[in-house]
C-alpha cells in the first residue's frame, strides 16, 4: 500500500487536528480574562508542544496499518522532527512568559515551591538530554538498547510533569471535564508506552523463533539465519523488515530493526543480512545455533507493488544497503515471474561487494541489468568508479517511462544525492521508493 500525496495531507491535517485539539478545548466554555498576546503565545505553545510530546507515542508505536504507506523508517524520521519542534515549543514556552512578565521566573525558585521548581527543572533537563543524546547518540558512546529505554522514560516523565503543571496552574483547566481531558490525553500516551513495552513482546512469546545458522559474507558482514519454533513462520513481503531480539525472552532491551534479506517464498526459514558496526551488531557472529530469538513485524513499504510489477524497477543500493533488494530479487526468482529490472550497486571493489557472485547470477536468471560501481576498481575495469553521482546515473539510467518505480537503500549521503537527482529530472516523487537504516 501507497498513500496518494492526498491522503498523505489527510493524515498530517489529522495529526495536527489531534496536536491542537487539547488546546482547542480549553477555548469551550467560559474564558478567564486574557494577559496579553506574549503570555497567551508562550501558554499556548506550552499546550502544543506538550500535546506532540504525547503523540510522539502514536508515531513509535509500530502500528502496521499506518506504516505500511510511509514506511515505518519514514514515520521515525517524522517522529524525529515533530520529537524537535515539540522540544522547541515547550523550552520556549518559559522564555516569553518570563520575557513578557519577569514574574513567572518565579515558577523556578525553589524558595517560593520547592516542588514546582524542582519539578520544573527536571523536565528542562529532560528536554535538553532527549535531544542531545537524540542528535549525538553515537559521539556520547551511548549503547541505541539504553537510549531506546532512556528515551522512552524521559518522554513520559516529560509528559507527566507536563500534565501536572498543567493541572496545578489550572488557569484554563479549571472546569473537572477539561482537567479530566488532560488526565485522558496522558493516560493514552502512558497506555501506548505499555503496550510497546509489554502487551507487543507478550504476544511475541507465542511465536518464538531459534537460530539456525550463522554464516559470513564478505568482510565484517553475517547472515543470521532463523527457523520457527512451534509455528508457521513469517508471512511478508519482499523487502520488509523487522525487529529482532535474540535470547530466551522478548522482554530484552536488545531489539533491533533488520532488513529480511531471504524469499517471501520461505517464510519458515527467514534470514538477515547484518553489517558489524559495533554494539549488538559486532556479537552477531558469536550466536550459536539453537539460541531463542524473537522478530516482530513484518514493517516497511519498501515492496515491489502491483504497479511495478507489471512497469519495471531500478534499485539503487550501496553496501549493506543490498539486503531489501535481494530479499527482492530472491522472491522474484522463486516465483519465477519478474518484471524488467535494473540494479546500480556501489560499493569500495568486489571483493568488499555483499552478495557478489550470487548477484551475478540472479543477473543470469532474472530480467536484471546489474551494474556495479566501484571507489577501489580491479586492474582493467572497464565499467563505472567513484561514487554514484549525477553523471554516472545520466549515463547508465534507463529511461523513464512515467510509471517505473525507483527504489533506493544506503548511506544517507548516497540516498540524498540521488533522491534530488532523480527529482532533478522530473520524477514523481511518489514513485521515489526509499529505506533508510539509521532511523535514530
Amino acid at each position: 500500500m501507497k498513500y496518494t500525496y492526498l491522503q498523505a495531507l489527510g493524515w498530517l491535517g489529522a495529526y495536527i487536528l489531534l496536536a491542537v485539539l487539547p488546546l482547542l478545548i480549553l477555548f469551550v466554555g467560559h474564558l478567564p480574562p486574557s494577559r496579553g498576546f506574549l503570555t497567551e503565545l508562550g501558554v499556548g505553545l506550552g499546550f502544543i508542544g506538550l500535546s506532540m510530546m504525547g503523540l510522539q507515542f502514536v508515531l513509535t508505536g509500530r502500528f502496521r496499518r499506518f506504516a505500511m504507506g510511509f514506511g515505518l523508517d519514514n514515520m521515525l524520521q517524522f517522529h524525529r522532527q515533530a520529537g524537535l519542534i515539540a522540544t522547541g515549543f515547550i523550552l520556549a514556552h518559559p522564555v516569553i512568559l518570563i520575557a513578557s512578565n519577569p514574574a513567572y521566573a518565579a515558577f523556578y525558585d525553589p524558595r517560593v515551591s520547592t516542588p514546582r521548581a524542582m519539578a520544573l527543572i527536571t523536565v528542562t533537563i529532560a528536554l535538553v538530554a532527549i535531544v542531545t543524546t537524540t542528535l549525538w547518540r553515537r559521539s556520547f558512546g551511548i549503547p541505541y538498547e539504553w537510549w531506546r529505554t532512556g528515551h522512552g522514560m524521559l518522554a513520559l516523565l516529560i509528559v507527566l510533569i507536563g500534565l501536572g503543571h498543567v493541572l496545578m496552574v489550572g488557569y484554563y483547566v479549571d472546569p473537572l471535564w477539561k482537567q479530566l481531558v488532560w488526565i485522558g490525553f496522558t493516560g493514552g500516551a502512558m497506555a501506548l508506552l505499555i503496550h510497546g513495552r509489554i502487551i507487543r513482546p507478550l504476544a511475541l512469546n507465542q511465536y518464538p523463533w531459534k537460530v539456525a545458522e550463522v554464516r559470513p559474507e564478505t568482510g565484517p558482514t553475517w547472515t543470521i539465519a532463523l527457523e520457527p519454533d512451534g509455528h508457521d513462520g513469517l508471512d511478508f513481503q519482499p523487502g520488509q523488515f523487522g525487529w529482532l531480539t535474540i535470547g530466551p525472552t522478548p522482554f530484552s532491551l536488545q531489539q533491533h530493526p533488520f532488513t529480511i534479506a531471504s524469499s517471501a517464498e520461505k517464510p519458515r526459514c527467514i534470514e538477515f543480512t547484518i553489517k558489524q558496526l559495533g554494539d549488538f551488531t559486532a556479537t552477531i557472529k558469536d550466536i550459536p545455533a539453537g539460541t531463542p530469538a524473537f522478530v516482530e513485524g513484518p514493517f516497511g513499504a519498501f515492496v515491489l507493488g502491483e504497479e511495478t510489477q507489471q512497469h519495471g524497477a531500478v534499485f539503487i543500493a550501496a553496501g549493506v544497503g543490498i539486503t531489501p533488494v535481494m530479499s527482492i530479487l530472491r522472491t522474484l526468482r522463486d516465483r519465477g515471474d519478474a518484471p524488467s529490472m535494473q540494479l546500480i550497486y556501489a560499493n569500495q571493489s568486489p571483493q568488499t561487494t555483499i552478495f557478489h557472485d550470487e548477484l551475478e547470477s540472479l543477473a543470469g536468471q532474472l530480467p536484471l541489468e546489474l551494474i556495479h560501481v566501484f571507489e577501489q576498481p580491479p586492474p582493467n575495469w572497464q565499467g563505472h568508479q567513484g561514487l554514484v553521482t549525477p553523471e554516472i546515473l545520466e549515463d547508465v539510467l534507463w529511461d523513464d517511462d512515467g510509471k517505473r518505480r525507483y527504489f533506493i537503500c544506503g548511506p544517507q549521503p548516497l540516498m540524498d544525492a540521488v533522491e534530488q537527482y532523480l527529482i532533478d529530472r522530473g520524477i514523481d516523487g511518489r514513485r521515489i521508493v526509499s529505506e533508510r537504516f539509521e532511523i535514530v
